[in-house]
């Protein structure tokens, strides 16, 4: 019986010690980006329709556009793994911002599948933020391209930020895909 009371005592114990060495919402706080090294084909392909036929309602319009928000100096791959989840979580909440509302009517349904998928990938990236770059601080590359990103909302208009942004999707893929290969990222 002594012994019996000797194991209850100390398996409390020790699930008390377990329990104060883990946080709660250690668990919780994950980041598994695996999925996105090598998107489904069919998101792809849903992708590059929704694009091919932004480019043809483009064609019919005449867009003056001056933010060249995608056009930078760097590589996604030349960020640190932390930058590169701050970037790529900057890039799909414009995304979804831009799908969420199109300005082309005709869009409307191409973007449903699109859309989901980078919602998707935003809601894992969060995760990523919460449990390896909470407090850190971007880089002087990455806060630069930030701001720009800032400006461009203010000044730019819903349309130009569609174009921008519908047209350069691939690249926000890609950025998520080197994010997701961390520090294989070519």
């Amino acid at each position: 019986m002594l012994c019996s009371g000797f194991t209850v005592v100390l398996v409390v114990a020790l699930g008390a010690i377990l329990v104060g060495a883990f946080p709660r919402d250690a668990l919780k706080k994950s980041c598994s980006l695996s999925k996105y090294q090598f998107p489904v084909p069919s998101e792809l392909k849903a992708v590059q329709k929704m694009k091919e036929q932004f480019e043809d309602i483009m064609l019919l319009t005449d867009r003056k556009c001056s933010t060249r928000l995608f056009h930078r100096k760097w590589s996604t791959a030349e960020l640190s793994v932390p930058d590169r989840i701050i970037l790529v979580e900057a890039e799909l909440d414009l995304a979804i911002a831009v799908l969420g509302h199109p300005t082309a009517h005709k869009l409307v349904e191409m973007r449903q599948q699109p859309l989901a998928f980078l919602t998707q990938a935003r809601e894992d990236l969060r995760g990523c933020v919460a449990a390896e770059a909470p407090l850190h601080q971007p880089s002087g590359k990455l806060r630069h391209w930030l701001q720009k990103l800032e400006t461009a909302k203010k000044v730019e208009t819903a349309g130009c930020l569609e174009a921008s942004t519908i047209l350069h999707l691939f690249q926000v893929l890609n950025d998520l895909r080197c994010t997701a290969q961390r520090e294989h990222c070519p």
